[in-house]
């Protein structure tokens, strides 16, 4: 079992890292948008989700309703039910339910891809090993670039903010290159999302509209076959 969590921890660390530069933006962002150092670091430990976090935050910052909110992050995270149904199949038999429940805690896009490579079944050491360093680092970036943003020149910590806006577009960009698709989901969710800003339109409804519609015209005109890949 020793052996299993070290390797966990070893497998995690370069997640770790990578988390913390990240979540160090959205440490800034959060108490750029009025939230104190303990809340945006509570954010982060209770969620480990990038994308879940920006868009609850904008939301948050622009006074949004829980519905909004709940709504958001139900559409945003939908994808880790489907990546735990995955990993569910790769668990070692004597793993209980409880366990599980731990697990699921932080199956993250990074945690699931390094889980899914491992070779021979996931045990509970061995997961738990793998996503403590993952939290802890994303938890500590959230808190540093907290602490960072009164002690930062303004014009540096403005130019950090956008780093979070950058590993989203590292995100899509290679896969809409691959893609048109994706290229014009992508588009067609920006052009709506300009539109609703100019209505007014609230930032948690926004990132509703424009995610589910958009993704449901490209799956209609655009429908990926089976066995086909992006």
């Amino acid at each position: 079992m020793k052996k299993e969590f070290t390797q966990g921890l070893r497998d995690g660390a370069p997640i770790m890292a990578g988390y913390f530069a990240v979540s160090f933006s959205f440490g800034i962002l959060a108490v750029q948008g009025g939230l104190s150092l303990l809340q945006a670091a509570l954010t982060s430990l209770t969620n480990v989700t990038s994308a879940g976090q920006f868009a609850g935050l904008q939301i948050i910052v622009a006074g949004g309703t829980l519905v909004e909110l709940v709504l958001t992050q139900l559409i945003i995270n939908l994808r880790y039910a489907l990546m735990s149904l995955s990993l569910s199949q790769k668990l070692d038999e004597g793993i209980s339910l409880w366990q599980r429940l731990i697990i699921a805690f932080a199956n993250t896009d990074e945690i699931f891809a390094v889980a899914m490579a491992h070779a021979g079944s996931l045990t509970f050491p061995y997961l738990v090993g793998l996503q403590i360093l993952p939290i802890l680092g994303w938890t500590a970036g959230t808190a540093t670039g907290a602490a960072a943003d009164s002690l930062l020149p303004a014009a540096l910590t403005s130019a950090l903010g956008v780093a979070l806006y950058g590993m989203f577009i590292a995100v899509v960009v290679p896969v809409a290159r691959r893609a048109r698709p994706v290229l014009a989901a992508a588009l067609l969710a920006v052009a709506m999302s300009c539109v609703l800003t100019a209505l007014h339109i609230s930032a948690g409804v926004s990132i509703i509209v424009c995610t589910v519609a958009a993704s449901a015209v490209m799956a209609l005109l655009h429908p990926v076959e089976r066995g086909d890949a992006l």
